[in-house]
């Protein structure tokens, strides 16, 4: 069995928007509040960011 920690699922207590920056944060072992501020960072470059993370949203699964 998988260790809690090291399973990628967009946790139903701490989302914001869908949860992907905080389950990723969960599998990183950091706090949600600085995948969150990276990834609204990373909006102010150009490229894909909304489109990856919708397909995040898609992909990964909800506890």
């Amino acid at each position: 069995m998988a260790s809690h920690a090291l399973v990628l699922q967009r946790p139903r207590d701490d989302r914001l928007v869908a949860g992907v920056c905080a389950g990723i944060a969960r599998r990183m072992g950091v706090d949600p509040r600085w995948v969150r501020v990276a990834f609204a960072a990373s909006m102010l470059l150009p490229g894909p960011q909304l489109l990856l993370y919708l397909i995040a949203w898609g992909l990964i699964p909800s506890e």
